[in-house]
């Protein structure tokens, strides 16, 4: 019997899901390029695994490159220590120092961000990611995961940081919802004119 909330079905599909992010792991290598020649960018940043998902199913459906924003320094391990930082970031404008940059960031034409909304709005470590890349030129497409809240102000984050780029709208789902992630992702991109 499978429920909603089946831990065996959620692993599975985690791991499923997960399985194309370790085929381009060396891509955040300053010396690597990339390995599908694709002018697509899949980036994103997750915590508990939901943006992460869609991110593989977008870099899969498309045969894009993919790219994980990680900070320096990582997010405590502890949910309400984590909204707690992450609280005091945004509200001081703080921007944590990333792990690594996409060196490479020229040879993309469209970037798809994913990342979930904390506090109404993008994460701290993506404003980060926004302030340490130009996307001038660039078609930046969101992706994004949330709890139930919606996306808050996080477009007006993604055109403040990123003027220059042409902001498209994206996809958008209350996480927890691994099968109805995959078959709306699917569907967006089966319906989607650069999946063509």
């Amino acid at each position: 019997m499978s429920t909603d909330h089946d831990p065996l079905r959620r692993t599975v599909i985690a791991a499923l899901a997960s399985a194309p992010l370790l085929s381009l792991a060396d891509t955040q290598d300053a010396s690597a390029t990339p390995r599908s020649g694709s002018r697509i960018l899949v980036a994103y940043f997750s915590r508990s695994g939901n943006t992460r998902m869609v991110a593989g199913l977008i870099q899969r459906g498309l045969g894009a490159d993919l790219f994980e924003i990680l900070p320096a320094h990582a997010y405590p391990e502890d949910y309400l220590q984590t909204v707690e930082q992450a609280r005091q970031e945004r509200d001081s404008g703080f921007e944590p120092e990333l792990q690594n940059k996409v060196h490479a960031l020229s040879d993309y034409d469209t970037v798809y961000l994913g990342f979930p909304i904390w506090g109404e709005t993008a994460p701290p470590v993506v404003r980060a990611f926004l302030s340490a890349h130009d996307l001038t030129g660039k078609t930046l497409i969101p992706f994004n995961t949330h709890g139930g809240y919606g996306l808050g102000n996080s477009r007006s984050v993604l055109v403040k940081h990123a003027p220059k780029a042409k902001v498209v709208e994206g996809f958008v789902m209350e996480g927890e919802q691994e099968r109805k992630t995959m078959e709306r992702v699917n569907g967006w991109l089966n319906d989607h004119p650069l999946a063509r």
